[in-house]
């Protein structure tokens, strides 16, 4: 399969392009979200793709959105067709990997919700048994369910820039008390749910991320990705074992090869080999097959 490491569409005016994402205009109200095959680690984007990647997060973000819309409305507009608009090559160009959502003003923050403790969480809660600013107990291990999940803000950084752990208190100054909490909890139902059912088809989701604009009207909505091995970190059920790294169907494993050698998480990034590339696409295919295949009412 042929990677998509950026999109080049005439037809349409591009917006921007993020870390995986490159946005278009289609009228005042909406846009077409690209998602490509690039991959990021540590807020650097790599040099060497990942093929097909970005038709497994649009699949795997269509399904969240189409399961969850009875808990947020989200920014598909499923009605549009934008077909009229692009050349045939275009349309093969960006085939399965394409959004048409309407345009928000997204918030400046990035909602997380962590069930386990791992990562950034785990750093904070060895220096202080905190993670942003939330007491936790005592002796808890690597990767340890936590008593229940926790609601953990950061800023939205630019392309380039590193997202930055905020407290609530924090995030409330920065778009109102009652829009975070409308935000908080939101995002620990989307958790809930969305680890419940992972849970039955033998995943964790072990923490995720969200993201949320507001219409002309202030209404909420989900956009951007949700749920996917780029947004979350998925685990074994099976092998999950607290006080050691579970076996992980995300980026963790390019962030674990990427630690591995003599990085300094700056630009330019290393370019992966190949059977990193190879491994990758394995692990995030085989988390959209278990989360997508047969799903239960």
């Amino acid at each position: 399969m042929d990677a998509v490491f950026d999109t080049h569409l005439t037809s349409l005016p591009l917006l921007s392009r993020g870390k995986v994402r490159d946005i278009y205009a289609i009228d005042e109200k909406h846009m077409l979200i690209v998602t490509t095959d690039r991959i990021s680690a540590f807020d650097v984007i790599l040099p060497t793709p990942i093929p097909g990647k970005g038709r497994i997060l649009t699949e795997l973000a269509e399904f969240w959105f189409n399961r969850t819309r009875q808990i947020v409305p989200n920014h598909l507009a499923q009605t549009l067709d934008i077909t009229p608009h692009l050349t045939l090559a275009e349309r093969k160009q960006i085939s399965r990997r394409a959004m048409v959502v309407r345009k928000l003003k997204p918030l400046p923050i990035e909602a997380i919700v962590r069930g386990y403790l791992i990562g950034s969480g785990w750093k904070a809660y060895q220096e202080n048994g905190t993670v942003c600013g939330i007491e936790l107990p005592a002796g808890l291990r690597l990767a340890d369910k936590l008593p229940e999940p926790i609601f953990t803000p950061s800023t939205k950084a630019e392309v380039g820039d590193h997202d930055i752990n905020i407290s609530y208190a924090e995030m409330q100054q920065r778009i109102g008390a009652e829009l975070a909490e409308q935000v908080r909890q939101i995002s620990l139902q989307l958790y809930t749910q969305a680890a419940d059912y992972a849970r039955k088809r033998g995943l964790i989701i072990a923490d995720t991320k969200f993201e949320f604009g507001l219409d002309e009207a202030g209404q909420l909505y989900l956009i951007d990705e949700i749920l996917t091995p780029d947004s979350s970190r998925f685990w074994s059920a099976k092998d999950w074992q607290p006080g050691t790294n579970p076996k992980s169907f995300d980026k963790q494993y390019i962030r674990d090869y990427l630690e591995s050698i003599d990085w300094d998480k700056t630009l330019p990034g290393p370019e992966l080999p190949d059977d990193v590339v190879k491994k990758t696409i394995e692990k995030y295919t085989e988390a959209k097959d278990r989360l997508i295949e047969n799903p239960d009412d």
